[in-house]
């Protein structure tokens, strides 16, 4: 389970960069520069645990065949 560690942070800044190419000034309102921020961060998070997950189990099952 030590691999899983290594993925979220791996997958948590790929999508973290991945985000930094969406452009957010449309969608925020003008000097909410910290909530875009914090809206940035939390689906980074969220984007890397979901990949991770999903990584891990596609190797977990890919084991049984």
């Amino acid at each position: 389970m030590n691999y899983k560690v290594y993925l979220y942070v791996i997958f948590t800044m790929l999508s973290a960069f991945a985000l930094s190419g969406i452009n957010f000034d449309k969608i925020i309102k003008k000097n909410k520069a910290l909530e875009a921020r914090i809206i940035v961060m939390l689906l980074s998070f969220i984007m890397g645990y979901l990949v991770t997950n999903f990584v891990a189990d596609f190797l977990g099952a890919s084991r049984i065949i």
